[in-house]
């Protein structure tokens, strides 16, 4: 009965921690052990007394709210208030754009995964299907890219009528503005298949849809705005452009020297209230073609011609690009991608105040705006053209690895191809299966901040490791550019997406984390608030409900951390109706998030402010919240197909992959905590049996290889609604009709080297085969049939060759037809 009662009070505790009840229950369960022990210790009266006032006291203290908010909460509040650094109203705004949605659930400790599972699955409408089926593919074969890159550094003047006449460019415009109306998956999906096939022409549909005039209108424009650009922008009489990035302030946007000051001026011959601006920016896509500029800039008012506030803020206005004093540039090339991009600037423009998106009332707002709007544009643009670059990989390399043969053997078969052909699966998998939750996420009406930069940045990553694995099994063909090459021109973009809508460095260490910490917290932001408004009792009691609730949910994950990592997570929760084969996934992930959340808790107390200049660490517990949210989605995505099993070992590689990369990660903030000995305690939380993850296995690695290279349902949904051409003189048609014809002549070829080695088939090298047919060892059917094989491959592993002056010596004599012939030459 003693080593009962002695063990009762920590394993009750921690189970009662486990459970995160609350206070006022665990202190009953605590006055119940204190009476027991006295009762059964017989304690005299003097130490039941002693006992009960010191744990009592601090029970009212706890317990009695009013007492503690008095005694506790407000001196801790006015402690709070001088540690908490000063924010400015750009960092309060980025903070309180956009909504939490899936991540929030990864950041509270114990996910809950039915909510998961509950979201509904993106669907196309018919509308969208057609369009996707038909003029998406119509664009997409009006669109060689070779043509586009080398000859012409544009898209055709057909193609780009195409764009304007079917609509393209009013994706997301409502129906009664003559737009498409079309949600954020069709949007993502039109530009993951246009990315399968040419850069140019995704980006010409993706900016316009993306952040750009449009979007901005449809949520801030006046009704008047809205009734004159939105129709003449959805039948492309309009091209958009949106103009944010300065030459002195890329990254911190938000300090953009860019001007504009109140005053009055001429326009239309009449004297108006407006503003002159001033600006130089670049990087602008659209602008060297825009016909209209949407522009941020900061507003002053020195003469208080609007109201008392100077310097008003960031505000967003459209100018028509042949506005007085408007200077389009020359445009940039992005490595060697040709889709228009460019600088502009202006020096004292004078415009009214009309011209700000929202009018007059929205000036000032500019950042708000950007914010708000800048989550859905990332969560569609990049993560889909990323996408789609990978697919074209994963299809083409696969199909490649298993024409192309070496030592008579399919490359695709041998280890060494095999172990990137299988990142490049898995990681495909996960790619789209983030990209279509977060595209749902949009379409359920959320505005994503943190998971919008989650995906930016893991996609695009992803998909620089996908596109260089896919270069190194191609190999030489892989480095001559021409027709034939059709991942060149991807391989030199990646890093475009890497760079653009928030650089990748910035992404990882200051705004994954950073953003998330505060928005995903289910305390800190309601702490902070508190902690920034008055001294009314309204902030106290805000503060204090916020507090204990923070300090309980702390206390709570630090004993979920040590039990689940104790039991390797084997007794957690799971619901029973999702796939046995995914049980411990759902179980570990439950562990990792548990253990983020009380990291995360760690960090934040011990260094503070300090935390954000710890960009290492913040990168990677940025990580650690991205890989779940990839992993979720990667078992969402699993779940909704039906539990495929011959799509499972894709799964299962890309799940291994992100859960080895997270628990590297924890490791990586612990080992480099300030205070080492808060560092040894939390690797005795979070692995008090060591890291239970290691890389994924060769055998699995294997069977992901395998499903490429060989045409199978798993290969086509793995490459679903990517443009392949039907055309075996296109590089990729070329290789999808010789992986068919190479399937069927493997038969072919075991029945004439079983003839060898029967001794019945004496010939060797090119004329094996033909050699086979006259000896009656194949029929003509199947000779035909190798021989197409061989005509096929011959195509497929073929390099462009071109003069050796690369045609300058046809450059004609005069300017114009210059200009023509030697754009082949550039």
């Amino acid at each position: 009965m003693t080593w009962t009662l002695l063990l009762l009070l920590p394993l009750g505790l921690i189970a009662l921690a486990y459970m995160r009840v609350p206070l006022l229950l665990i202190t009953a369960a605590l006055a119940a052990w204190l009476v027991a022990a006295a009762l059964h210790f017989d304690w005299s009266v003097a130490a039941s007394v002693t006992v009960a006032v010191l744990v009592g006291i601090p029970a009212l203290l706890l317990n009695l709210v009013p007492l503690r908010r008095a005694l506790i909460s407000r001196p801790l509040l006015a402690v709070y208030r001088n540690i908490l650094p000063p924010m400015s109203d750009t960092e309060r705004i980025a903070l309180e754009a956009g909504t939490v949605w899936w991540e929030g659930e990864l950041f509270r400790g114990h996910p809950d995964w039915q909510k998961l599972h509950a979201y509904p699955e993106p669907q196309l409408s018919a509308e969208e299907q057609s369009f996707l089926d038909n003029e998406v593919d119509e664009l997409c074969r009006l669109s060689d890219d070779w043509r586009i890159s080398h000859e012409l550094k544009d898209l055709p003047p057909e193609t780009w009528q195409y764009i304007k006449d079917k609509g393209f460019l009013g994706l997301i415009i409502p129906k009664k503005y003559g737009g498409k109306e079309f949600s954020a998956w069709a949007h993502s999906q039109i530009v993951t298949k246009l990315s399968t096939r040419c850069s140019a022409s995704a980006v010409t549909v993706m900016v316009p849809n993306s952040l750009g005039p449009a979007e901005l209108l449809l949520h801030y424009g006046t009704d008047a705005q809205k009734d004159h650009y939105l129709p003449r922008l959805a039948k492309g009489l309009e091209i958009p452009c949106f103009a944010l990035t300065s030459p002195q302030a890329g990254s911190d946007a938000a300090s953009i020297p860019d001007y504009g000051i109140v005053c009055r001026g001429m326009h239309e011959g009449r004297e108006v209230l407006g503003m002159r601006v001033t600006w130089d920016k670049r990087y602008i896509t659209l602008g060297p073609v825009a016909t209209l500029l949407g522009l941020a800039f900061r507003l002053y008012d020195p003469d208080h011609l609007l109201g008392d506030t100077e310097d008003i803020g960031i505000t967003c206005a459209l100018i028509p690009t042949d506005h007085p004093g408007v200077q389009i540039g020359r445009r940039h090339f992005p490595l060697n991608a040709v889709f228009q991009n460019g600088p502009n600037w202006g020096r004292d423009v004078f415009m009214p105040l009309e011209w700000i998106i929202g009018g007059p009332a929205m000036a000032g707002q500019g950042w708000r705006m950007l914010m708000e709007c800048l989550a859905a544009g990332r969560s569609i643009s990049l993560p889909a053209s990323n996408t789609g670059m990978a697919k074209l990989t994963a299809r083409a390399v696969g199909g490649y690895a298993r024409v192309r043969s070496q030592f008579k053997t399919a490359i695709g078969r041998f280890e060494g191809i095999q172990e990137p052909l299988a990142r490049i699966g898995g990681h495909l998998y996960m790619m789209d299966a983030a990209r279509r939750m977060t595209a749902s996420a949009i379409d359920l009406g959320e505005k994503p901040s943190v998971v919008s930069a989650i995906v930016k940045y893991h996609i695009t990553e992803r998909a620089r490791i996908v596109v260089n694995d896919g270069m190194d099994i191609l190999g030489g063909k892989g480095i001559c550019l021409g027709p034939s090459n059709f991942l060149g021109r991807a391989y030199q973009q990646i890093p475009i997406g890497i760079t653009v809508e928030g650089a990748n460095i910035l992404t990882r260490s200051l705004i994954i984390f950073g953003q998330g910490a505060i928005r995903c917290h289910p305390y800190v932001l309601r702490e902070m608030r508190a902690a920034l408004a008055d001294d009314t009792p309204e902030a106290l009691t805000e503060f204090d409900d916020a507090l204990f609730a923070h300090i309980g949910y702390t206390a709570s994950n630090a004993v979920r951390t040590l039990i689940t990592g104790l039991t390797g997570s084997h007794w957690v929760g799971v619901p029973g109706d999702l796939a046995p084969e995914t049980r411990r996934y759902y179980q570990q992930l439950t562990r990792f998030s548990t253990a983020f959340a009380f990291i995360a808790d760690a960090a934040m107390l011990t260094m503070g402010g300090d935390l954000k200049r710890k960009e290492k660490l913040s990168a990677r517990l940025g990580d650690i919240l991205s890989l779940m949210y990839l992993c979720s989605a990667t078992l969402k995505r699993y779940e909704a197909e039906g539990r495929q099993a011959a799509d499972a070992p894709l799964m299962h590689w890309a799940i291994w992959d992100a859960l080895f990369h997270a628990q590297t990660a924890f490791e990586g903030v612990i080992s480099n905590f300030p205070n080492r000995l808060i560092g040894m305690l939390l690797r005795r939380l979070i692995f008090p049996l060591g890291r239970p993850y290691v890389v994924p296995s060769d055998r699995l690695g294997s069977e992901v290889a395998k499903l490429l290279i060989e045409p199978s349902a798993t290969r086509d949904r793995l490459t679903a609604d990517m443009y392949v051409p039907q055309d075996e003189h296109d590089a990729v048609g070329a290789i999808e009709h010789a992986l068919k014809a190479t399937v069927a002549a493997e038969a072919i070829e075991a029945k004439v080297r079983a003839a060898q080695k029967r001794g019945d088939l004496k010939a060797r090298g090119p004329g094996m085969m033909r050699a086979a047919f006259e000896a009656g060892v194949i029929d003509a059917q199947e000779f035909a049939l190798v021989t197409r094989r061989d005509e096929l491959r011959d195509r497929v592993v073929k390099v462009d060759d071109f003069a050796q002056d690369f045609g300058a010596d046809a450059v004609p004599a005069t300017p114009a037809e210059a200009r023509n012939v030697t754009a082949l030459a550039a």
